[in-house]
């Protein structure tokens, strides 16, 4: 059966063991005796599983707000570099706005 990072994740020490009685792999040698946090990933690298946990951001066009936020540092740059304040402050501001829509969207 193939198992996520996630599920792995929740499982408990005793449940990874026996999952690791099965696998002949180098990684998980001496699983009896491993804890979670050391079993976890050696499991995940026997069975293939990528443990980074991929966050998806839902309901926005994530790369379109990456390109506007990119495109305003640059703005944000040309305000330093005329030393105009209230423009900087305005860019910033916009910025902080867009990164925080996206930390909202990501489940």
């Amino acid at each position: 059966m193939p198992y996520t990072f996630e599920q792995l994740s929740k499982m408990t020490v005793i449940e990874l063991r026996k999952i690791a009685e099965g696998i002949q792999h180098d990684a998980v040698h001496g699983f009896s005796t491993m804890h979670k946090e050391k079993l976890l990933p050696a499991l995940c690298l026997a069975l293939g599983i990528d443990t980074h946990v991929h966050h998806q951001a839902v309901g926005i066009n994530k790369e379109q707000m990456k390109l506007q936020i990119r495109a305003l540092k640059k703005e944000r740059k040309a305000a330093m570099q005329g030393h105009d304040p209230a423009k900087l402050k305005e860019i910033r501001s916009k910025i902080k706005g867009l990164k925080k829509t996206l930390r909202k969207a990501i489940v």
